[in-house]
């Protein structure tokens, strides 16, 4: 009996420890809030992306994101790009709720706009940015920027502003 305990306790309910494969991504297109998602895994395959280890600095850069959906801020939320049972995170994520996004580890310097919002969790197209659909504006350092889905985040040296309006 001592042993099927132990055995549960190790490996959890599931049976499964958390090396676990990664369930299926999310993309949700609905008004914020966004939470980060627990299965960071899952989301950075999704994005193409690959990971590395929670301590990896390689590559190290940050920047400033700020998000306005219908006329209200959107926080960035702590561990967005994470996958903190597994002690993974992908090339970009956050730590905090300060707005500061980090790219990390390899890929850092190809990560796009889109991956970003595909790690997570939220749709990003030409249109819509989770629910609001219409019209999305950014700005990278100041300067308008024409194609926002496949922006290289390592282009951006200090704020990135997206504005997005339903209708």
């Amino acid at each position: 009996m001592l042993a099927l305990v132990v055995a549960v306790l190790l490996t959890g309910c599931g049976g499964q420890s958390s090396s676990a494969v990664a369930g299926p991504p999310v993309l949700r297109d609905t008004p914020p809030p966004w939470p980060a998602l627990r299965d960071g895994l899952a989301q950075i395959r999704a994005a193409g992306l690959e990971p590395s280890r929670l301590d990896d600095t390689t590559n190290q850069r940050r920047f400033t994101l700020t998000l306005t959906v219908d006329g209200q801020a959107v926080p960035l939320v702590p561990y967005i790009g994470m996958d903190r049972p597994r002690a993974l995170q992908g090339p970009a994520h956050t730590h905090d709720d300060t707005g500061v996004v980090w790219l990390e580890g390899r890929g850092a310097d190809q990560v796009t706009l889109g991956q970003f919002f595909t790690l997570w969790g939220v749709r990003f197209d030409d249109k819509c940015l989770g629910a609001a659909c219409g019209t999305i504006a950014v700005r990278a350092d100041g300067r308008p920027v024409d194609k926002p889905v496949t922006l290289k985040l390592a282009t951006v040296t200090e704020r990135l502003e997206i504005t997005a309006r339903a209708g």
